[in-house]
């Protein structure tokens, strides 16, 4: 069976999920960064990695949740199968790696935005991240008008995808999620699905 290796607060939480929702035997195995046991499977030493029972490894957090969405049909996680559907999965995929995760790296990482070591240049730094974000969110909130999902098709691996991110969004920018409704609703929605709360419960004990 899969293992996916994982960390706590990390976008690994969406394959972890995306997991659940297959309902197939996998494995879930909680590391830390830059820990022997990460760099034996991935020498970058990031998550998720998902490791199959052959050892083929795969990493990065849209190949993955891609690849189980299709070697799951089953499931029906992929968001449709036309061209079309295909393309907006990648489009929205793209946009949670290149966009949104990216837009909080600032935030995380400031020090590594400046070489300023002052309070007040790190502190700029956030600020510019959060301006990121709520771009990005702005984005995200005007297409989920009149949405229960991102995609077309229903719920799919996007959404999973989305919810760790919507939860940094809720702790880490001023007023959390307050200005996004539509973004807000999904994640209230995604936080009380049963599967979401056994991966929740398993990462964190939340």
């Amino acid at each position: 069976m899969p293992t996916l290796y994982y960390a706590v607060g990390a976008c690994s939480l969406a394959p972890h999920i995306v997991l659940e929702w297959i309902g197939e035997p996998y494995e879930a195995v909680r590391v830390d960064y830059g820990s022997p046991e990460l760099l034996a499977v991935n020498p970058a030493g990031a998550v998720p990695t998902l490791r199959e029972d052959d050892g083929w490894l795969l990493s990065q957090c849209g190949a993955i949740l891609d690849y189980l969405a299709h070697k799951h049909p089953q499931a029906g996680l992929a968001g449709g199968d036309s061209l079309r559907a295909k393309a907006e999965a990648h489009r929205w995929s793209a946009f949670f790696t290149s966009d949104v995760h990216a837009s909080f790296w600032p935030i995380f990482m400031p020090f590594r935005y400046t070489t300023d070591k002052g309070a007040p240049a790190r502190e700029a730094v956030v600020e510019a991240g959060h301006r990121l974000a709520r771009r990005q969110f702005d984005h995200l909130e005007r297409h989920l008008a009149g949405r229960e999902h991102i995609l077309e098709g229903g719920r799919s691996v996007i959404d999973a995808y989305a919810f760790p991110m919507l939860g940094w969004a809720k702790k880490l920018l001023p007023g959390g999620l307050a200005d996004y409704p539509n973004a807000q609703a999904l994640h209230e929605r995604l936080a009380a699905d049963p599967a979401v709360r056994r991966v929740l419960a398993r990462e964190t004990g939340e």
